[in-house]
């Protein structure tokens, strides 16, 4: 038998030219494994008897970009902390507080957008008191912001007395989250400026590089200079301007400030977060990422709630998501640090 090139057999070399091209295959299919569900989702729903003469109309569509615009800010929100390890469970209370405060500031006849501006800084603010319970006192992120979760619930009931406001709402930002730019709802196009603006922040950026070194090794990051408080202190601040934000947009949205939102917001955001760390760049918390899995979930849950199903169902599918976006999350980072 004649030996091939550097005394590889023939076998040798087509076993490893098949591992080769496996190496090569394997990560496209698991960078890119959410975008291919994501479309196949779509196209379930878009030919499915139950849902093929609504889920696949530009009116449907509208509505998910829409509902799922402020939901986006929030995971966005979630996702930033999330980069240096840190858990924000507080941001989804901030939101509805922001909405709430504006909205009541509104019914009391404040100039619309001075209430606007003042009801966005109070997500500012909760970041800001996060930030220095966790990097001054050193308390636990997770605990800390639950506390502050739950502080922030009572302060919401104690403003609203868990009754929606409505009052006073300005049209000019009712109707701005009602619009549409060349057909593409506006808050949508909100969110996408914000979603690009987080990713430049956060992949293009020294503080977006420092972030990351500390989400991979706190000790190593330490050691090269960094300084750990300041960092984690503007990724929960940060955290917090995009729940104000949300906030706001929520009142355009619905024209309304539901105290109650922060809960439904949250458990979908932290879904989308997670689940970043499975697409396009597996292992690792992305914007990109995160919005493949939060228009998965979108995509589902709109379908099946054109099909009809329980209102349970959709919980399932979201509180799965959540579960299976952790685990793949910390499967997933372990993998990349060992390589």
């Amino acid at each position: 038998m004649t030996a091939t090139k550097f005394g590889t057999s023939p076998t040798e070399g087509s076993t490893t030219n098949e591992t080769t091209r496996a190496s090569r295959v394997l990560p496209f299919l698991e960078a890119y494994a959410l975008v291919g569900l994501l479309i196949l989702v779509i196209i379930f729903f878009s030919t499915w008897s139950r849902t093929s003469a609504a889920f696949p109309t530009l009116a449907n569509l509208q509505i998910v970009l829409t509902g799922q615009s402020v939901l986006a800010i929030v995971a966005l929100g979630v996702l930033i902390p999330l980069v240096c390890s840190e858990w924000d469970l507080s941001v989804g209370a901030s939101t509805a507080l922001s909405a709430v405060t504006a909205a009541k500031l509104l019914s009391n006849g404040m100039s619309p957008v001075l209430a606007l501006a003042l009801g966005s800084s109070v997500g500012i603010v909760v970041g800001v008191v996060n930030a220095l319970l966790v990097t001054r006192l050193g308390t636990n992120a997770v605990i800390t912001t639950l506390g502050t979760a739950a502080l922030v619930a009572g302060v919401i009931n104690q403003i609203t007395n868990g009754a929606t406001q409505v009052s006073n709402i300005p049209e000019f930002w009712t109707s701005f989250g009602a619009g549409k730019f060349f057909g593409i709802p506006n808050l949508f196009c909100v969110m996408i400026v914000l979603a690009l603006a987080t990713n430049y922040l956060l992949e293009h950026t020294p503080f977006g590089r420092r972030l990351f070194a500390i989400g991979s090794n706190r000790n190593a990051a330490h050691l090269v200079g960094i300084r750990l408080k300041w960092q984690i202190s503007l990724a929960f601040i940060l955290a917090g301007v995009l729940a104000g934000m949300a906030g706001i947009l929520q009142i355009g949205n619905t024209a309304a400030a539901d105290p109650r939102i922060g809960d439904s917001l949250m458990l979908q955001a932290l879904a989308a977060a997670f689940l970043s760390a499975a697409a396009i760049k597996p292992g690792r918390y992305s914007v990109a990422g995160m919005l493949v899995a939060l228009f998965l979930l979108a995509f589902i849950n709109s379908g099946l709630t054109i099909a009809g199903a329980p209102p349970y169902v959709t919980q399932y599918v979201n509180g799965g998501a959540l579960i299976i976006g952790v685990g793949l999350a910390v499967n997933l980072g372990r993998r990349r640090e060992r390589s």
